[in-house]
């Protein structure tokens, strides 16, 4: 299949998943996952229809975006080193993966989530959930920051319990935004609140 028909495939999903929890098909962001898919692949979900586009990795995002045509919003949702923050300012839109007052500080022109470790696995970055109450007002009490919400990758399994907790602990600390959901378990993300939805493999394709 090509793009734009997986992209029609998995609109229908996320419309079908709002209807089922009440909601509007408006509220919920399709950030579409396109690492290690090559930029004429990532034109061509542009014209699509995608208006977010999804990267792990800096150094990727900036030699790709540049032979990209067509317009769209960039999220960084991989793991962000600090020392290649001042690149990911001026490559991404959203910075989806800040995981410390410290790297919030060095990202503050980019809007920004800040990624939740929800299940506490020692293998994922991440705050502790108990700790996001306290650095949410120390990242707000930063100049000209824009904290939009949060973000997590659960562990894997059923994820619905912890999409449940990244929920509780967003309407906790009064944000916008919840991005959590990939393609194997957008449909239940949705249900459970995501306003964000991280999707590849559904739009692009397995990976070679």
């Amino acid at each position: 299949m090509s793009i734009a028909e997986n992209l029609a495939a998995v609109e229908a999903r996320i419309s079908a998943a709002c209807v089922r929890a009440g909601r509007k098909r408006s509220e919920v962001t399709l950030v579409a996952v396109s690492k290690t898919f090559p930029a004429e692949r990532v034109t061509e979900a542009i014209a699509a229809g995608v208006t977010h586009i999804g990267e792990n990795r800096v150094q990727e995002a900036r030699d790709k975006k540049p032979l990209v045509h067509g317009s769209a919003r960039w999220h960084l949702i991989g793991h962000l080193q600090s020392n290649k923050a001042k690149d990911a300012v001026r490559i991404f839109d959203v910075i989806e993966t800040v995981d410390s007052v410290e790297l919030a500080q060095k990202v503050a022109a980019c809007d920004v989530l800040l990624q939740v470790n929800i299940g506490d696995e020692p293998q994922k970055s991440g705050i502790a959930p108990a700790d996001v109450e306290s650095v949410v007002k120390q990242i707000h009490s930063i100049g000209g920051i824009r904290l939009v919400g949060l973000m997590a990758i659960p562990p894997i399994g059923d994820s619905r319990p912890y999409f449940r907790r990244l929920r509780q602990l967003r309407d906790q600390v009064g944000l916008q935004h919840l991005s959590m959901g990939m393609s194997e378990d957008f449909e239940a993300a949705i249900e459970e609140g995501s306003t964000m939805v991280r999707i590849g493999r559904a739009i692009f394709g397995p990976r070679g």
